[in-house]
C-alpha cells in the first residue's frame, strides 16, 4: 500500500510519520509555506519529538498530488472541519479533498476520513464527490472508511499508538483492509465500529460529552461567584465522594470541543430535535469570557483605578497549556474585550512572538500590574508563586484572576 495524508496539521502530520515507518507515505497539504518548513525538518505544530522530526525525510511532502507519478492506493483524509459565523458546519474543506482524491481514484483504492464530522458526512457528503467525479461506485471499484482522530494536541504521554482506534468502512472486505492499515500503528488496538455512521456519530459525542461537564463546572462557579463561596474549596470537598467526576471551571477554547458539538446540534435540528443541553452547555462555555472580562473591570473599579489607565497582564494566550495552537483560543477573545477597556495590556506566552502586531513576552517582565490574568497553566510559567508575583508585580490594590487554581490557593480572584 502506498498511502497519502491529506492535511498535514496536529492530526495528518504525526499520523504520517507513524505510517511512514511501515508504508511508502505522501503528506499533502495546500499550505506552501507549511510545506516548505516541513522539507526543512520543521514542525511548526510542535507535536513531533526530535526522533519523529528525523522521520520526515521518509515521507515524500508536496502541495501537488496530482501530478504525482507515485501510485497512491490508500487516502486518509484530516483536513480541518470548522464552522462558519453561525456556527453551522463548514464542509468546504472535507469537500475539496474529496474533489482531489477523486480526480486520482482509480479501482481498488481505499479513501478513510478522520476529520469529525456529523453522522452521514461521509457517506452522504463526500461519497457522492468521489463517485461522480471518478465514475466509479462504492464497493464494486473502491472503498471507503471512517476513522475518527483522537489526537490530543500537546499530550506527550498519549502517542498515536496508546490510544484504542475507532475504525469502520463500507462492507467487510474494505473493513479489513482499514484494519490491516491502523493495526501497524497502534499498538493501543482498533474497535469495529458497526456502520460508519456509528464511528462518526462517537466521535462527535467524545468532545460534546467533555464540552457539557466543562459548562456544569463553569455555571457552577458563576453561581458560587454570586454567593461569595469558594468554587476550588466545594470540589476539593465534593471529590472526596468515589463517584464525583472530576472535572473542573475553565475557558473552553480550540478547534474540536468548542467546535464539534454544532456539528452534532446542527444534525440533531436537521432531524427535527432541539439538543437543548448541548446549545445551553456551548452558551455557557461561550460566556466565560465574558465572565473573566466583567471580574477584571469590577476588581479595578472596587480598588479605585483608572480601569483606561490600568495596567492588565495576560498569561496564556493560546487556546491550552503547552501548545502553540491559537485556533479559537479564548484568551485571545478575552484580550480583545479587554483593550477596549484598557489600552495598557502585557502580553505573556512562551509559544507566541506576536499578536496583532503587538509583542508577546516570553515571561512576565518586571513592572507592576493592577491585574494579572492567568488563564493558560504552560509548564513555563511555574516558575510563578502567589509569593513572587506580590513581591515583583503588585502595587497597592493588585489583584490576579487566577482561573486555572495554577496559583493552588484555591482562590479566583486574589487580592
Amino acid at each position: 500500500m502506498n498511502i497519502c495524508i491529506i492535511g498535514l496539521g496536529y492530526v495528518g502530520l504525526p499520523l504520517a510519520v507513524e505510517l511512514s515507518q511501515h508504508y511508502k507515505v505522501i503528506g499533502y497539504d495546500i499550505d506552501k509555506d507549511k510545506i516548505s518548513e516541513l522539507k526543512k525538518g520543521k514542525d511548526i505544530t510542535g507535536e513531533l519529538d526530535k526522533h519523529q522530526i528525523s522521520k520526515l525525510k521518509n515521507i515524500k511532502i508536496t502541495d501537488n498530488i496530482l501530478d504525482s507519478k507515485t501510485r497512491i492506493d490508500f487516502y486518509i483524509v484530516t483536513v480541518p472541519t470548522p464552522i462558519d459565523i453561525d456556527n453551522k458546519p463548514n464542509l468546504e474543506p472535507l469537500k475539496s479533498a474529496s474533489r482531489l482524491i477523486a480526480s486520482k481514484l482509480k479501482k481498488g483504492d481505499i479513501v478513510v476520513y478522520e476529520s469529525t464530522v456529523y453522522p452521514g458526512v461521509t457517506e452522504e457528503e463526500c461519497l457522492p464527490i468521489l463517485e461522480s467525479i471518478s465514475s466509479l461506485k462504492v464497493n464494486a471499484d473502491f472503498g471507503i472508511g471512517y476513522s475518527p482522530e483522537r489526537i490530543n494536541p500537546a499530550d506527550k504521554t498519549r502517542k498515536i499508538s496508546q490510544i484504542v482506534k475507532v475504525i469502520s468502512a463500507s462492507n467487510k472486505y474494505y473493513l479489513n483492509e482499514v484494519k490491516n492499515i491502523y493495526s501497524r500503528i497502534i499498538a493501543a488496538g482498533l474497535h469495529e465500529a458497526p456502520s460508519i455512521r456509528v464511528a462518526e456519530a462517537a466521535k462527535v459525542i467524545e468532545n460534546a460529552q467533555r464540552d457539557t461537564n466543562i459548562a456544569f463546572m463553569n455555571e457552577i462557579a458563576m453561581i458560587f461567584d454570586k454567593l461569595d463561596i469558594n468554587i476550588y474549596d466545594v470540589l476539593d470537598a465534593a471529590s472526596t465522594k468515589w463517584n464525583f467526576l472530576n472535572f473542573y471551571p475553565g475557558l473552553v477554547g480550540g478547534h474540536c470541543i468548542s467546535v464539534d458539538p454544532y456539528y452534532l446540534t446542527h444534525k440533531s435540528e436537521e432531524a427535527g430535535f432541539i439538543p437543548d443541553m448541548l446549545l445551553t452547555a456551548r452558551r455557557i462555555n461561550e460566556g466565560m469570557t465574558d465572565f473573566i472580562v466583567e471580574k477584571t473591570i469590577k476588581g479595578l473599579i472596587n480598588n479605585e483605578v483608572n480601569v483606561k489607565q490600568s495596567k492588565i497582564a495576560i498569561l496564556g494566550l493560546t487556546f491550552k497549556e503547552n501548545c502553540p495552537d491559537i485556533r479559537n483560543s479564548k484568551s485571545i477573545e478575552i484580550y480583545k474585550k479587554l483593550k477596549t477597556y484598557s489600552s495598557n495590556l502585557t502580553l505573556v506566552d512562551p509559544y507566541i512572538d506576536s499578536l496583532d502586531g503587538i509583542k508577546v513576552y516570553s515571561e512576565l517582565p518586571e513592572t507592576q500590574f493592577d491585574a494579572i490574568l492567568i488563564l493558560v497553566s504552560h509548564n513555563d510559567f511555574y516558575n510563578l508563586s502567589l509569593t513572587s508575583i506580590k513581591e515583583k508585580y503588585f502595587k497597592p490594590g493588585s489583584f490576579i484572576i487566577d482561573i486555572k487554581n495554577f496559583l493552588k490557593t484555591n482562590r479566583v480572584l486574589i487580592n
